[in-house]
């Protein structure tokens, strides 16, 4: 069903977002901000590593994506390879680079149309145009396996429109029963819930998370540092969101998560061996966590705790004022309906999820005696209070392949009466990897930010 996790992750520094902004892939969503949709969330996989896996599917492993660019004569088409790999037992480095193909094709056209016979100088002026370094842009990354249970991964990138280069580095180690994470940022690329970009020149956290029980409890603490101004990309008027500002913020959060079956077909030793003339054969499903069909209901609940060393004012312009602690709760509940097994090759999958999700209690009890005492429209409708309704619907097309909506509605009309809006979805073509038993290869488009990419999505669960 979908997945209820991210109502916390949400809630903390380092709940990655696809996009093709950047070269490794990922935009963090800001905390106390609505839940992003599951299908805008990353891949568990460093995209170098996407990158590797994905070129031997596609010719001369060149993989396309699409997103705007500040300039906008570069245009919105790119082009990424894994130009250079290298590993050993317990490290592995990795070059990447991309390419923008419109600026280049338009200029060497203006060039051509103004010749009229072919010469040297004319040559070489086509090939000036091929050194435009903001046609290019690169990135290197390693990880070096320090013990068997933790590793240190560094990683750079520059893009030749852009000054400066963006560097992180992040050590991970894994506890019995928790996962620490320490990591930084140079600069750190977040993503607001309409679909805005903001760069905080720099990011570090310390992060414990447990892993799930098995009665579904769990929680997560740790510490983040914000420094420097945020700034925006793009052309953004606004005031970036007081959660960017910099400052030292210490959170806790917990968690509590349960789902009920209200039937379920379990899959049986017969249904994937089958038995013919000509002996037994193997038949998985494409994927085995779409294997059952089933209808069954969850629900997540947990609360966060956060305390800030500062108010978050750093522009004389901005009056806000961001408050010293915080105290507040959130919640999911989820029905999820599934048709078909996922194994033939036409019309054995169709699933929706209906996910209600509240990310902020205390705001949306604010909202609510707001509008009770009659207060103004804009006041009514603030955005992180109100609910968000998300529908997923997947529908085999052919085989492993399938047909992916991701919708959000908003629970309020522009009128601040309750009604729904439609405030994002994303749309995008899964190909299951049955050898990987739950790893797909995902093209995806989002219409409101006006970007698409391949993904390679592992361990979605």
């Amino acid at each position: 069903m979908a997945n209820m996790r991210t109502a916390m992750d949400a809630a903390f520094w380092d709940l990655n977002i696809s996009t093709p902004r950047a070269l490794d892939g990922t935009a963090r969503s800001i905390p106390g901000e609505p839940i992003p949709l599951d299908g805008s969330t990353a891949s568990r996989a460093l995209r170098i590593q996407q990158l590797s896996l994905l070129g031997n599917g596609f010719p001369v492993g060149i993989i396309p994506s699409y997103c705007p660019t500040p300039r906008k004569e570069l245009g919105s088409f790119a082009l990424q390879s894994l130009l250079f790999k290298a590993a050993t037992s317990n490290w592995w480095l990795g070059f990447t680079g991309q390419f923008r193909p419109k600026k280049l094709v338009s200029d060497i056209k203006a060039e051509l149309s103004s010749v009229d016979e072919w010469e040297l100088p004319i040559l070489k002026d086509i090939g000036k145009h091929f050194l435009e370094k903001s046609l290019y842009a690169f990135g290197l990354c390693s990880q070096l396996s320090l013990t068997p249970s933790s590793s240190l991964l560094l990683s750079t990138e520059k893009h030749g429109e852009k000054k400066g280069r963006s560097m992180r580095a992040m050590l991970f180690h894994k506890l019995p029963d928790h996962d620490v994470t320490l990591e930084a940022a140079w600069p750190e690329l977040f993503i607001d819930c309409k679909g805005r970009y903001w760069e905080v020149p720099e990011s570090i956290s310390l992060d414990c998370s447990s892993l799930v029980s098995d009665d579904g409890l769990r929680y997560r603490f740790g510490l983040h540092k914000n420094g420097g101004h945020p700034r925006a990309v793009g052309n953004i008027t606004d005031e970036p969101p007081l959660s960017l500002m910099q400052g030292i913020c210490a959170k806790a959060a917990f968690s509590y998560e349960k789902s009920k079956d209200f039937w379920r077909v379990k899959e049986k030793k017969e249904d994937i061996v089958i038995e013919t003339d000509k002996g037994r054969f193997y038949r998985p499903s494409y994927d085995i966590r779409l294997r059952e069909p089933h209808a069954a209901v969850s629900g997540i609940i947990g609360g966060t705790l956060e305390a800030w060393l500062n108010n978050g004012s750093s522009s004389p312009s901005d009056s806000r004022h961001r408050s010293p602690f915080g105290v507040d709760l959130f919640g999911s509940l989820c029905y999820t309906f599934q048709h078909g097994k996922f194994k033939e090759a036409f019309g054995d999958l169709t699933r929706v999820d209906a996910r209600l999700d509240v990310s902020s209690a205390s705001a949306l009890a604010k909202q609510v005696s707001k509008v009770f005492r009659k207060a103004s429209a804009d006041n009514a409708r603030e955005v992180p209070s109100s609910p968000r309704l998300n529908l997923i619907l997947q529908q085999q097309v052919a085989g492993p392949i399938v047909f992916r909506v991701d919708t959000k509605l908003l629970l309020n009309s522009p009128s601040g009466r309750p009604g729904l809006q439609l405030e994002d979805f994303v749309c995008s073509l899964n190909y299951s990897l049955k050898l990987l038993q739950s790893g797909k290869v995902v093209a995806w488009y989002s219409p409101k930010r006006k970007e698409g990419m391949v993904e390679l999505r592992l361990f979605e669960f």
